[in-house]
Formats: structure tokens, sequence, C-alpha cells
């Protein structure tokens, strides 16, 4: 098992340039700590010539300007050194969502799916704010407090050891107490957050599926799931706190409350000459600020536990195995011809593709067919990037693709699949993300050529309309034709059409197929579609089946050669019939 990296170890990484802003955090919250407790020296000493007699104000005027003084500096550095903590803890947050963003950009989408969407939301976003509180206040204040905890102590004993003994009676009796709410903390926690995730998981599920659930009477069985997964995320939290209750009350009755030991105790050591009466009197005082610091240090390990879990899921994200390519091109293409060779992939434990090899012309139009299932859009994607082969390597312009940056790869291939995500900004900007440099003029020219441009117009604020989360204002047709537009708008030498028209009707599905005509002329193109009168004129027809190219060839050719493809072809033709 991979071991996991401390917390400190992790805040490090993650804060960046900003590292040294902790430091001199940690630097303020011990100025600010000491400030807090040395005014204890002063006032025994107040109290210990009050009760010699001494009624002269000028032998107390030193201890009352260094209280003052002392009290200025607490609050002066307690901000200083909240605020550095802060910068930092916002750094840290930032370079926490980089970095996981990053790593599943870089990672093939089989890893991405494998982790449901509502868990990756929550944890990118709710979960790594809270840890917030954590990265501010835990490196200064939690070191600050407990240095100045061992400070005092040591003070404590070398005045008079009894006392500094007698101070931590009290504090053990809590300190036990409060571990006993350790036992089984992580089992707890990590039930907590199961409980979330599928609470979270299910509401998506939930909202997602509204349509289908009134559409076919499911509202109370899919509202009773939501239901049962909401009380037991609240179940969790409340059973856990219930079982520390006791043990928590007991901590924070007895810890804090010094002088219930140090009063007695004390007493009779005075009463038995063991010590004096200033050391006495010293050591009340410095004993009530002797908890304090560690009280406010313990008051942070839920969060500590917390932010633990949180970067544990963090650090599971950014270690998702990414996609094998160099930092920088090993060469550069030559055309965009397309070779396969033996490749075989599988989701999981499932081959889904068997030495699977094909070899596509440089701006040829192909098309890829076959049952549901057959492999078809494995190939495409794979050919987008999207995954690594198990097995065997394709080559673009006679550069293997592992030997091609991300970035550079992308620039070569735009893929277009069935349910493309559109998002919540107007269809100007969602179009120009296939060329940011483009001018509205270049946006509004694509979109003529696509056929979209009367459509755009006719709606209400034309191309500053907004489309909704994830394109929800459009229909199913009209979020497919602004994605093909948004890919021509990419002008990509490579172009992967997968089931590109599937939500489209009859009609559009024609102007589109003309429109695409001309804006993928001297490109190397793929399409995949079940509808084959929009592929009989492909350059090559590649017919898979059971996760292998069973036949390839001209229309004509596979239907004097292929019983498969006569079949499909046949069942098409009287399928639209029927229509």
């Amino acid at each position: 098992m991979k071991k996991r990296r401390g917390l400190l170890s992790i805040i490090f990484d993650y804060a960046g340039d900003k590292k040294k802003y902790y430091t001199f955090s940690i630097i303020a919250s011990l100025i600010s700590v000491a400030a807090g407790i040395i005014p204890f020296y002063f006032i025994a000493s107040i109290i210990n010539r009050l009760i010699q007699g001494n009624m002269e104000f000028s032998a107390y005027a030193f201890d009352i300007i260094m209280l003052v003084v002392l009290f200025l500096l607490k609050g002066a550095f307690h901000i200083m050194s909240t605020s550095l903590s802060h910068v930092a803890a916002y750094q840290t947050i930032k370079g926490v969502r980089k970095r996981a963003i990053d790593s599943l950009a870089l990672a093939s989408l089989g890893d991405v799916k494998r982790h449901n969407s509502g868990s990756l939301k929550n944890t990118l976003c709710e979960r790594i704010d809270s840890t917030e509180v954590t990265l501010a206040h835990i490196i200064p204040e939690f070191t600050g407090n407990i240095i100045g905890f061992l400070g005092t102590f040591i003070y404590l004993t070398i005045i008079s050891w009894q006392m500094g003994l007698i101070a931590l009676i009290p504090l053990v009796i809590g300190m036990v107490s409060y571990m006993t709410m350790s036992i089984g903390y992580e089992k707890y926690w990590n039930n907590c957050i199961s409980k979330t995730k599928t609470l979270n998981d299910t509401a998506v599920e939930y909202i997602n599926g509204i349509e289908v659930i009134k559409a076919f009477g499911k509202s109370e069985s899919s509202y009773e799931k939501f239901k049962k997964a909401a009380k037991e995320g609240a179940d969790c939290f409340v059973d856990w706190q219930r079982k520390c209750n006791v043990a928590f009350s007991i901590a924070m009755a007895v810890a804090p409350y010094t002088l219930l030991a140090i009063l007695p105790l004390g007493g009779i050591l005075f009463y038995n000459n063991i010590i004096t009466l200033e050391v006495f009197v010293i050591c009340i005082l410095m004993s009530v600020g002797l908890i304090a610091p560690l009280i406010t240090s313990m008051g942070y390990m839920d969060d500590i536990h917390k932010a633990k879990t949180i970067f544990a899921e963090i650090d599971e994200i950014v270690s998702i195995d990414k996609l094998n390519r160099p930092s920088v091109s090993k060469g550069v293409p030559a055309d965009s011809s397309i070779s396969i060779k033996n490749v075989s992939f599988g989701y999981e434990n499932e081959e889904v593709l068997h030495d699977v090899s094909l070899e596509i012309k440089a701006n040829s139009q192909i098309a890829l067919v076959g049952p549901s299932g057959a492999g078809k859009s494995t190939i495409a994607k794979l050919i987008a990037s999207l995954w690594d082969p198990n097995k065997g390597d394709i080559y673009i312009g006679g550069v293997n693709i592992k030997d091609l940056t991300l970035e550079d790869y992308n620039k070569l291939v735009s893929y277009v699949s069935q349910s493309n995500y559109l998002f919540n900004v107007s269809i100007m900007d969602n179009i120009r993300m296939g060329n940011l440099n483009a001018t509205d003029e270049e946006v509004m020219e694509v979109c003529k050529k696509c056929g979209i441009h009367d459509f755009i117009m006719n709606l209400e604020n034309g191309y500053n309309t907004t489309v909704g989360d994830s394109g929800s204002h459009l229909s199913g047709g009209e979020r497919q034709r602004i994605s093909i537009a948004r890919a021509m708008m990419k002008n990509s030498k490579i172009v992967i059409l997968d089931e590109a028209t599937a939500y489209t009707d009859p009609e559009n599905e024609a102007i589109i197929q003309r429109s695409l005509a001309s804006l993928i002329k001297d490109k190397t193109v793929i399409v995949i579609a079940h509808r084959l009168s929009t592929i009989v004129n492909s350059d090559d027809i590649v017919l898979v089946n059971n996760g292998v190219i069973e036949a390839h060839g001209k229309h004509k050719e596979l239907l004097a050669k292929s019983e498969l493809y006569k079949n499909m072809w046949l069942s098409h033709i009287e399928g639209k019939m029927v229509i």
C-alpha cells in the first residue's frame, strides 16, 4: 500500500512559494502567545509587592508599562500571524485545486470515470474549502500554543517542580478522558465521509434523473432512496457525537481548571514551608495561563483529523495514473494519416478490442460501423487519446502519439460525441472555445457554414444567449450542432464524429451533412454512425464486430462480401421505409 504523507508535508507541498509565510506566521504566533503568558509574571510581581505593603506607585510603573506593551504586542503579532497564515492558506487551497484539476486533465478518461462525479465535485469544492480553518490556524496557532504550554510548564518547574507537577493533575485527568474519544475515530470519521458521499451522489442522481422519475411515476421510490441517504448521512454524525458526549464533558470540565489542584495542594506546600508565598502566588497565576494554550490547540484536533482525511482524498486524485506523454514532443507528424498497430484495450478486466490494426490515409473519410458494443467508439476514443491502449501503438503521420505532448496532440484532433457538454456561458463563448483567438465574425462565419446561424439568430439574445448548465436551455440536436461548430472552429487536421448527429431530426441532419462536406475538406475524418445511409460515400467503411475489424472497403464491396454488413444495411433500409 502507498504510504500516506503527513499533514504538514502535504500542506507545505501545496503551499508552493508561500511556505515562507507559514514560517513567519509561526514566529509571529510564538511572540503573540509569549506576550499573552508573560503578563502573569508581572501581575504576580505586583500582587507580591502589595502583600509586602509597598504602596508607592513608582514601584509598579515598570510592571504596568510592560503589561500594556505585552497586551499590544499580543494583539499586533496575532493579527500579523493570522494575516500571513491566511494568505498561505488560500494559496494552498489554490494549489490543491490546481494540482487535482491538472491531474484529472492528464489522466485517462477511464480513470476519471471511476470516480463518481458527485464525489469529485464534493471533494474539489466543498471539502477543500472546509480545510481553510485548519490551513489558516493549525500551523501558526497550534504550533505556537503547544510551545507556549511547554514554555510555561518549564518555567513552573524551575520555580517549583512540585507545583509544576501538581498543575498537570487536572490536565492528565482531562486528557485521559479526551483520548477515549479517539478510540475508533478513523472508523467513525470514514463512515461519516462515506455516508456523506453517498448522500451527494444520490442527490446528484435524483436531480439529474427527475424527468425520468416523474415520467415513469417513480417519485415515491426514488425519493425514498434519497431520504434514506439523507437520514443515514445525519445519523452517522449524531451517533458519533452521542458516543463522545460524556468523555468530552469530563475533559472540558476538569482539564482547564488547574486551580482545583494548585490551591489545595499548593496551600499544603506553603503551610509546610516547602514553597514561599511569592512562589505560591506566581504559580497560581502562571497555572491559569498554563492550560489555555493547550486547550486552544486541542480545539484544532478535530479539524486536523478532517484535513488529513480530505487531503488523503486529494492525494488519491493527484496520484491517478497519467497518460504516458512527454513534456516535449519527440517528433512532428508528416501528415494526418493514422496507423493503428496491434492494439488491444479493455475496461477494468474486460477486453473489448483484440489486436486491432487499421491504416487510415491522410485527408480521407472513413466510417466505423457495426453492432452496438462492437468497439467502434472505443477505437475513436483511443485515436482521440482519451485512453492509452493496453497493448499496441497508434501513430499520427508516422509519429507515435505517446511521443507527442497532450497539448500538441489535442491541436491535431477534434472529437465530437453524441453527448457533448456545453458550458453555462453564451453560445458565442461556447463555440469560441474551439479557438480562443477567434473574432466574433470568425465564429459567425463558421456557424453559417455549419448551418446554425439562422437558428441562433432566432433565439432571444442571438449569439449572446446563455445555454444553461450543460446546455440545458437547448434541445439535444441544438447542443450537438453547436458542438460540431465548436469542433470546426478548432480547425484540426483530424476530425472524429462519434454519432455526432444522433439527436438531430432528418431535416437538420441533411443540413449538417452538407455543411460538414465543405468544412472537412482536406481533413482526415472518422465517422461513427448507425444511420448507414449517411456514410455510403465514405472512402473506406470499417466493419467492427466483437472487438475486431471483421471487414472493410467501400459500401458496394461490403454488401458483396460481408453478410453482417448486408443485414445491417437491409435493416436500415427497412427502418427508413417504416418511418
